[in-house]
């Protein structure tokens, strides 16, 4: 693990998962418009969003799917991951005050660039709403080693060591 309690690429091993969970609120909804700029009356307007098919407001879909980007920096891979790419199928809404359970699964490790796919999922109430896979970049402890020991001779070969371990 890192100095964050993250997990390092040579800790992560296909099958490892981890959920993280959010309740979706009235101010989530609203902050989250004014945030985005998404004030599709589907979101605020009560009136409006009862004659749809959703038959009432729903959440905007990416503040549902905010919860699995909070498993990833939370949980799995955890602190010091960074995203690289997420793709998503929105399968059903989620409505205010639906409890979102967003589930990280290592589908595939890449040790040598640093990298895992990870299959990502969100559920309400035990239906799937959300279904995606992420690629995530995760630090190694042997490349930290690496920096921490030039960065310990010179700031040149540190300023070396830190470019070969971004690639």
């Amino acid at each position: 693990m890192n100095n964050l309690n993250g997990y390092d690429i040579e800790d992560l091993s296909v099958g490892m998962s981890a959920t993280f969970s959010k309740t979706i609120t009235e101010a989530d909804i609203v902050l989250f418009a004014g945030v985005s700029g998404d004030t599709n009356a589907i979101h605020i307007n009560e009136e409006y969003a009862a004659t749809t098919a959703f038959k009432g407001r729903i959440a905007h879909g990416f503040l549902s799917a905010s919860v699995i980007s909070a498993a990833v920096a939370n949980r799995l891979p955890g602190p010091g991951a960074i995203y690289m790419d997420q793709h998503l199928k929105f399968l059903a809404p989620v409505r205010p005050g639906d409890t979102v359970h967003a589930t990280v699964k290592v589908r595939e490790v890449y040790a040598e660039r640093g990298r895992v796919v990870l299959e990502t999922t969100c559920t309400v109430k035990g239906v799937l709403v959300i279904d995606g896979e992420a690629l995530v970049k995760v630090d190694s402890s042997a490349r930290r080693a690496i920096r921490e020991a030039a960065a310990a001779e010179s700031p040149a070969a540190a300023a070396a060591a830190m470019a070969v371990a971004a690639a």
